[in-house]
Order: structure tokens, then C-alpha cells, then sequence
């Protein structure tokens, strides 16, 4: 029988498997000199997009992402599972069809029980085969700590591709998934969680955004990207700071896991998530009444989270009524206006 993953035996990141902060990728990325630059490629580092996007030809283009991180669930064939959909995610949220999948192995295979790789593999296999991915390799190394992702490789018309940039005034936001990951995450690290919880955060993270982004092609979509480690306010702002625009956020529309603020307030804020909100905060203006609880809640780094969609207002109850009606868990979060542009409203 194979064994869980014990996280309490891991390192804390293991908690969330949130990336190194914005704030600390941005001083590395702008040290390093800029490359020439090259017409073929449409989606590059100058911008805080999901993937790379590289023109092939007038109607054909790769979209390329790769991610990986430590386990934060404790069965190894969900791990698999998670890590799977959360790299393919970076495809859909370009408007890409995911093609194929390299997979990315760290794991100390004198500790652990190589069962629990075989289960790690098998997960995102089956993520992959639901996806309509084809696997085509990966690589391995002997580490202490175990580690999974994937590179995955899609196709775009260079003509639909999205990015985050191009959201523009009166354009709705919709939001496919519930946020609060990373607090339930945290919380399950610290047996904090019930069985069903657990089922449920991890259902979460395993569902593939591949629904909501063939739903949304037949829609006006100015701007996507995926909700990710920076939380939905740090992915926010990257569209209010590339598009040029102020992201206004309803907060009591955005959807939130159970019982994530009872999480919060008993001590499972990941590290991550309060470095979220220490980059974003003086971009951000929340109502006076604000806890920080609910600040950190907007801002909680998120692993395979949902889309978020700026369509164009006209559009924006039908895509929402269609994305329901498919089960996606969607909702119209707040809009797009012309006014303190880069900057972000809760209200």
C-alpha cells in the first residue's frame, strides 16, 4: 500500500508551494541584461504574463510554462494531480490548447518509498490523459525534499492570444474558483482540517481550468491570467498595472473556501500570502472598516487556482450564466474603470 506524504515532516514551504515573492523576482529579473529582442516572440519577460508565447507562423504559436513545487497535500497521487492542473493552467489562461508535458522530479529516493513516486506520476498522468496532454519526457534528480511540476507546451493563434494587459475600461472581472487555498493548505498541514475539508480544497485544486477557457473563446475577453501563488489582489494588479487601468474588487462577491477566515485567525496564514499583501498594499486602498484577516484573505497565495477573466461587459452575464451552467464555480468579482489607473478598489 502506498504511503502519504507526511507534510509535517517537510520544510514549511511545504505548506502552500508559493513561489519566491514579487517583490524579490522583480530585483533578480531586472538585474539581469536585456536579451535582444525578436519579433517571434509575442509574450516575453517584459510583461507579468502565465507563459511565453513564441509566433511560428501567421496562424500558429507555442505557449510555454513550466512549475513546480513541494507537496501540500498529503497523498501523493492528488499531489500529482494538483501540479498537473496547476501547470497546464498557465496554457488556458494565454487562451492556448495545452499539447504536450515534460515532468520535473526532485526526491530523496533512499527516504521515501518509490511507490509514492510511482502514485506522484501516475496522478498527473491521469490529470494530463483528462487534459488531452501528451507526456513526452521529464527529467529527475536525487534531492532531500520532494518536489513535482510540470513544463507544458501549447498551440495559440497568434491573433487570440491573452494576456493581462489588455483589459480596458467597463469590462467585467469573473473569477472561476473559490480563493482561500493557501490558508486551507496551511491549515492541513496543521491537521487543522476535517476530512471533508480536505476533499474539498483538494477537488479545488485539481479541477481543470480547461472548461472555463473553451467556454470563453465564443466571448469578448480582453485580458486573462490564472490566480496563482500572489493571490487574486497580487494577479490584479498585475492586469491594473499592465493594461493601464484601476481594478475595482467587490469583496463581498469574491468567493471564499469555508471557514477561511476561522483558519486565518487561529494562525494559518502562509508565509507567502502576508508577502503578498506587503507588495500590493500601497497600490491597494480597502474600506476603513477592513480587518487584516480579509486583507490577507484577497491576497492568499493561491496553488491551481481559478481564472481571472476581464470580458467586456456585454458579455459578462452570459459567459458567467454559461460557466455555471457547466459547474464551473464562477462569479462576477468587480470591473475595470479609467481612473487611478495601476491601482486597485476593494470595496
Amino acid at each position: 500500500m502506498t504511503t502519504n506524504i507526511q507534510l509535517t515532516s517537510l520544510s514549511s514551504k511545504g505548506g502552500c508551494g508559493c513561489k519566491i515573492g514579487p517583490a524579490d523576482l522583480e530585483n533578480v529579473l531586472r538585474s539581469l541584461p536585456q536579451a535582444t529582442p525578436n519579433p517571434n516572440l509575442l509574450v516575453g519577460l517584459d510583461t507579468s504574463d502565465d507563459a511565453g508565447v513564441y509566433k511560428l507562423t501567421d496562424d500558429l504559436a507555442l505557449v510555454q510554462t513550466v512549475d513546480f513545487f513541494t507537496p501540500i497535500v498529503n497523498d501523493p497521487y492528488a499531489f500529482g494531480q494538483v501540479a498537473a492542473a496547476n501547470a497546464i493552467s498557465d496554457v488556458y489562461a494565454m487562451g492556448g490548447t495545452p499539447i504536450t508535458a515534460l515532468n520535473i522530479v526532485a526526491y530523496p529516493i533512499s527516504t521515501l518509498d518509490e511507490s509514492i513516486l510511482a502514485e506522484i506520476l501516475r496522478g498527473a498522468g491521469d490529470k494530463l490523459e483528462e487534459a488531452g496532454v501528451s507526456l513526452v519526457g521529464g527529467h529527475s534528480i536525487d534531492d532531500q525534499e520532494p518536489k513535482f511540476g510540470l513544463a507544458v507546451t501549447g498551440t495559440v493563434n497568434p491573433e487570440n492570444v491573452l494576456t493581462n494587459t489588455s483589459a480596458k475600461p467597463g469590462d467585467k472581472l469573473i473569477l472561476t474558483k473559490p480563493i482561500g487555498v493557501g490558508i486551507m493548505t496551511s491549515s492541513l498541514k496543521k491537521d487543522m482540517l476535517t476530512d471533508e475539508e480536505i476533499d474539498r480544497v483538494t477537488d479545488l485544486m485539481t479541477t481543470l481550468n480547461k472548461t472555463a477557457a473553451e467556454t470563453m473563446k465564443d466571448y469578448r475577453i480582453h485580458a486573462s491570467t490564472d490566480v496563482t501563488g500572489f493571490g487574486l489582489l497580487g494577479h490584479a494588479s498585475e492586469i491594473a498595472a499592465g493594461s493601464n487601468v484601476e481594478v475595482r474588487i467587490d469583496s463581498e462577491s469574491v468567493p471564499v473556501l469555508p471557514r477561511v477566515k476561522e483558519l486565518a485567525a487561529a494562525g494559518s496564514v502562509p508565509g507567502g500570502t502576508k508577502n503578498n499583501y506587503d507588495h500590493i498594499r500601497d497600490i491597494v486602498t480597502f474600506p476603513a472598516n477592513t480587518d487584516q484577516l480579509d486583507k490577507w484573505i484577497l491576497c492568499d497565495a493561491v496553488t491551481s487556482g481559478g481564472l481571472l477573466i476581464a470580458v467586456d461587459s456585454n458579455d459578462a452575464d452570459a459567459l458567467l450564466a454559461e460557466l455555471q451552467q457547466k459547474g464551473t464555480e464562477a462569479s462576477i468579482i468587480g470591473s475595470v474603470t479609467d481612473g487611478n489607473n495601476g491601482h486597485i478598489t476593494v470595496e
